[in-house]
């Protein structure tokens, strides 16, 4: 059956007993067809994720892990999640891995849970330069029971580094205050990270390395970014966003200990019962990345976000770093308009059906809830077929729409453009 008459029977079979639910359903799936999805951290899942999403394995309490349940029935269950451990494994290349993590952020509070002690230090990115709010910010738990330092991206601008990691002063802050856990990996920085370099200051501190790959998983399970192993101890990642699974977490390690102590800190330390109806999407999701094609898409990704950034730059918009190496990238709208916030960028791309997410760019003078920036991502566009030729036209959408002052009219002309650029790459 194909995706669309899947979809229309879901429909039908909701709207019998439920058509509010139904029409809001309706109006969701209209809104994805129709509009260019630009945010770093979504994307579009293939029909078999969507629907393994929605099996009847959501019916099944499964608390505990493989062989060790606390509820009787779970012998597929035990089948499921030993399929996804052992994928997520081969995609990276590490020798153990916790699939049950309902989110990115949880997977992070259950790695403090198990690797330190209420007031321990650790060591994160500066939230504003592009951290995220599980690595230390002060109404996050991480923030809250941790005690985070934080090191910066250089800041001079005339050097060739500006705004990429300061590994320099990353050393000193640690040796100055001796974390018991570093961490790299971020949620907006477009740059390639130095697991290496990362891994040597660990050391000579007597730290853990951990990475959250969240945003680049994709690109880590397909080589296009370096992976975080063998240099760090462990990792955590979300399973959307680049990797184009259903929206959860997980961890990896090589070593058995850390994999043991993290176990018993997500449950039952963080977690009761797993999702398995996502947990076997997770599965279906890892299946996919291990096959050629997955890598012949992330190339894609990246290629796409490249031209993009120099689609934006050639509109008079600043790329923080000058440029990308992964997946998105930051643009500073104030090269293009003083007074242009992402606040509005972002309400009125909306309004053209663009979507993006307003972002704070590296020493950014507004709030967060206003902001200098955008983030912009290309992992969705390129999951619709979208390539290098198309990025040149999408910016140029955007600039009319920011150029457009907010104004009805030419916002509902670049509207009618996105609708029809979207027909010619229909979801599939």
């Amino acid at each position: 059956m194909a995706n669309d008459a899947i979809a229309d029977s879901v429909y039908d079979l909701i709207a019998g007993q439920d058509p509010d639910a139904a029409a809001i359903l309706a109006a969701e799936r209209e809104r994805q067809a129709t509009t260019l999805e630009l945010i770093a951290s979504e994307n579009h899942v293939s029909p078999a994720v969507m629907h393994a999403a929605g099996t009847c394995f959501t019916n099944k309490y499964a608390e505990g892990y493989p062989g060790r349940r606390y509820y009787g029935g779970c012998v597929h269950h035990d089948e499921i999640e030993l399929l996804a451990q052992q994928r997520a494994c081969d995609l990276f290349k590490c020798q153990f891995a916790n699939v049950q993590p309902h989110s990115g952020a949880q997977a992070n509070a259950a790695l403090f849970l198990a690797l330190l002690e209420p007031g321990d230090t650790f060591a994160s990115l500066v939230l504003a330069d592009g951290g995220h709010l599980s690595h230390g910010l002060k109404v996050n738990l991480s923030g809250k029971w941790f005690n985070p330092v934080h090191y910066p991206l250089v800041r001079d601008e005339s050097s060739p580094k500006f705004e990429t990691i300061d590994y320099d002063e990353a050393e000193r802050v640690c040796v100055e205050h001796k974390p018991k856990l570093i961490m790299c990996g971020y949620s907006a920085y477009p740059r390639v990270i130095d697991f290496a370099r990362m891994r040597a200051i660990a050391d000579k501190v007597g730290a853990l390395l951990h990475a959250d790959i969240a945003h680049i998983a994709g690109l880590v399970a397909s080589g296009m970014h370096p992976s975080p192993f063998p240099h760090c101890h462990v990792v955590t990642t979300t399973t959307h966003k680049t990797l184009r699974g259903p929206r959860g977490g997980m961890f990896l390690t090589n070593d058995g200990e850390l994999a043991k102590k993290y176990d018993r800190a997500l449950f039952p330390g963080m977690q009761g019962g797993p999702l398995m109806h996502i947990v076997f999407a997770k599965a279906v999701a890892f299946g996919e990345a291990l096959k050629p094609e997955f890598k012949a898409y992330q190339e894609r990704v990246v290629a796409n976000a490249r031209a993009l950034a120099e689609a934006m730059t050639k509109r008079s918009y600043r790329i923080t770093s000058g440029g990308t190496d992964n997946h998105l990238m930051l643009v500073d709208l104030r090269a293009r308009d003083a007074e242009l916030t992402g606040a509005d960028a972002e309400q009125w791309l909306e309004r053209a059906g663009i979507i993006t997410n307003k972002n704070g760019i590296p020493n950014d003078p507004r709030p967060p809830r206003v902001t200098s920036g955008l983030r912009l991502g290309t992992p969705a566009l390129t999951t619709r077929g979208f390539g290098t030729k198309e990025m040149d036209e999408v910016a140029g959408l955007i600039d009319r729409a920011l150029g457009s002052g907010g104004d009805d009219g030419v916002l509902a002309g670049v509207r009618a453009d996105v609708r029809a650029l979207c027909e010619r790459f229909p979801l599939s």
